[in-house]
């Protein structure tokens, strides 16, 4: 367990209203007032989200503290109706024996040598996409960046397209992610399952939806790994190595938890993904001098042909950039644990069912740790730059033992198409500042509109 050498001393935060608590004001405006928390109240601060008891941490030696020991010291915070109905009971959501079992599965599926493996199909994908943009073109960022990831993990997890049900899939899960997102600013996050309203119908029928097509390949893997046309293990792609999957007492997965982890690895590496390039575009575009570096090391690096996975330890100011934007913009913003009885924090007896939060944004822009925290700078991240980051005031992937399985995927795949896409174009986009909207991932407010512009 990670040792923390700072106290923690929790205040009361501001006061709630009965029954709900700060509710209202996180849902408002949730960054605003998480940075309040952190700027007025100090790092370790009480408040509650509706009738829920919670601290709030800032310090990255609290946090890391809390993080590393959730497996033992916390439970999983079950928060909304949705999102369960969404991932189901996939290793996100697991807990002790089962979670453990799990992962051991799951975990293979995304290694080093694995993500090696699909290295070729995120280039190609983005290629594809480059191949049919015109210079002076307008395209909508986000859009674009979705329709490229949605192709990469469906052909990462699935070994195809899917023909005429990706567009189906991928509005599916776009219904699912807003009304997750929805949910977590609202009372509805508080509800029972059985209570139904609008949003809950919508989300019903999407994953309806979702669960037809992921069972109907599922069902056809399991044939072809019976008959005489081959086996899982023939097949490379994610969904074949779950299934093909044992644990130590040879169990595999059932088909109910291949589609578990299968949705949760889709949602995960695409619109995850999508959304952190997609701020990636608008701060290379603000930022003249850092794309220039940008460019000169991808013609250094690359020479004008296609990236490679052995291109990407090469690529690092590529990296860096990849770095600052998830600093700034990071798509997951809020992580939680409920303590259990017991449980302790820098020494500190942490009372049980208090939710214990920690927020990726305010830790990212806190001045403490990140000199001129607003501004993007990816020389901070030079290998001997004089302002060193402390452990866990960088963590858009998590930490500890549940820190996100497909990190290393994530981080490949947006070097490799940040690379791809800027040998052929420049993305312009207006000069304007755009602020976030908060739902489940952190993404522009408004449609990032940019001109296509010929890469020099």
């Amino acid at each position: 367990m990670t040792t923390c050498s700072v106290p923690l001393t929790p205040v009361p935060g501001p006061r709630g209203l009965p029954v709900l608590g700060n509710l209202p004001e996180f849902g408002r405006d949730p960054l605003a007032f998480l940075t309040r928390l952190r700027d007025e109240y100090g790092d370790a601060v009480r408040w509650s989200l509706g009738p829920r008891r919670g601290l709030f941490l800032s310090h990255p030696q609290h946090i890391a503290e809390m993080l590393t020991a959730r497996e033992h010291a916390y439970e999983i915070l079950e928060i909304g109706w949705a999102f369960k109905r969404v991932v189901g009971q996939s290793v996100i959501m697991s807990k002790g024996d089962d979670w453990r079992r799990k992962r051991s599965l799951v975990q293979p599926t995304v290694r080093p040598r694995q993500v090696r493996a699909y290295a070729a199909t995120m280039v190609d994908c983005a290629r594809s996409a480059a191949g049919r943009w015109r210079e002076g073109e307008r395209i909508d960022v986000q859009r674009e960046m979705a329709l490229i990831t949605q192709r990469v993990v469906l052909r990462c997890l699935f070994g195809n397209d899917l023909g005429d049900a990706t567009r189906a899939l991928a509005g599916a899960m776009n219904v699912a992610e807003h009304v997750i997102g929805a949910e977590l600013r609202s009372m509805s996050l508080f509800m029972p399952g059985w209570v139904t309203t609008p949003a809950r119908q919508r989300l019903r029928a999407a994953v309806a939806t979702i669960d037809g097509e992921v069972h109907r390949l599922i069902r056809a893997r399991l044939r072809d790994a019976a008959g005489a046309a081959g086996t899982a293990e023939d097949r490379d792609d994610l969904l074949s190595r779950l299934l093909a999957a044992r644990d130590e007492d040879g169990r595999p997965l059932s088909p109910r938890e291949v589609r578990d982890e299968a949705v949760t690895l889709w949602a995960a590496g695409h619109e995850t993904t999508s959304t952190a390039l997609t701020w990636m575009w608008y701060l290379l575009s603000a930022h003249p001098a850092v794309r220039d570096r940008f460019e000169a090391e991808l013609d250094r690096v690359l020479g004008g042909r296609p990236p490679a996975i052995d291109d990407y330890e090469r690529l690092t100011w590529t990296q860096q950039i990849v770095k600052e934007s998830l600093r700034l913009y990071p798509p997951a913003w809020l992580l939680a644990g409920v303590a259990r009885e017991g449980a302790t924090l820098a020494g500190r007896r942490i009372p049980a069912r208090t939710i214990v939060w920690c927020s990726q944004w305010t830790t990212h822009r806190d001045p403490r740790w990140f000199p001129e925290p607003r501004a993007f700078r990816p020389e901070r991240w030079d290998a001997d730059s004089p302002d060193a980051v402390p452990d866990h005031a960088w963590y858009p992937f998590g930490g500890g033992q549940r820190t996100c399985l497909g990190a290393r995927f994530a981080q490949v795949e947006a070097v490799l198409l940040l690379a791809t896409l800027a040998q052929r174009f420049r993305l312009d986009l207006p000069a304007a500042g755009v602020t976030p909207r908060v739902g489940l991932l952190l993404q522009p407010s408004a449609p990032l509109i940019a001109t296509l512009r010929a890469a020099p």
